[in-house]
């Protein structure tokens, strides 16, 4: 028979616990973020009803249709909470940020100034993640660790930019060792930077680790992980 969502939750939260166990820490220290960007709705009540209140979706579009919806058949003390994980693109950020408990993908230079702007115009304060490309993939978006810290530096002077850490993936080829390594390289660089770290800048949430990968990093860190086909098979 196949497996439900419930008991993958479950599968999933055992093994976050047992992984954050091995790295010293208690498994409500990790936030389980269930990626709900492939499924439909009738999964996300699913996800709802086994505890999942985390929800991480990378389309603009879909997070504008979900989150009301959701919004408006859950009670008011047990909303979902939706994070962005996906490439914001300028021209979505208004529609984006009300809806958004936390941004990880603050990925560009370029997207500081509409973030900041859209942020103010709405009266909001927007929680963010800085990604890392911490495999080197081109592929992949995201700052280099050596432009972090005049990064923060500017960041601190936004009223409506909360920084609140960093967030990186494993290369698209990368092996079990090779991603525990990536996972350690953003840990050091978040140790780093937390030494002459700007006071209105916190840097407390690692999120990285997916499906594949994310006991790994949580042993080497992670304080959020992004978690989709493991609770749908």
């Amino acid at each position: 028979m196949p497996r439900t969502i419930a008991e993958n939750v479950a599968e999933v939260r055992a093994k976050i616990a047992a992984a954050a166990a091995l790295s010293g820490r208690r498994a409500d220290e990790v936030t389980l973020v269930a990626v709900s960007k492939y499924v439909g709705d009738a999964e996300i009540a699913e996800l709802l009803a086994a505890g999942c209140r985390d929800l991480g979706e990378s389309r603009p579009q879909d997070l504008w249709r979900k989150a009301p919806l959701f919004r408006d058949s859950s009670p008011r003390d047990d909303q979902p909470r939706w994070h962005f994980i996906g490439h914001l693109q300028t021209n979505k950020i208004d529609r984006t940020l009300p809806l958004t408990a936390l941004v990880h993908s603050l990925d560009r230079e370029s997207l500081i100034q509409p973030l900041q702007q859209s942020a103010q115009k709405q009266s909001l304060v927007v929680p963010v993640l800085l990604e890392v490309n911490i495999s080197g993939d081109e592929s992949k978006h995201g700052f280099r660790a050596e432009e972090l810290e005049p990064l923060l530096a500017k960041l601190a002077t936004l009223p409506n930019l909360a920084v609140r850490g960093l967030m990186g993936m494993a290369g698209l080829e990368s092996d079990e060792d090779k991603s525990r390594r990536e996972f350690a390289s953003l840990r050091e660089l978040r140790e780093r930077l937390q030494k002459n770290c700007p006071p209105n800048v916190q840097l407390n949430e690692l999120s990285m680790g997916m499906s594949g990968d994310y006991e790994i990093a949580i042993e080497e860190g992670a304080t959020i992980v992004r978690v989709g086909s493991a609770l749908y098979q």
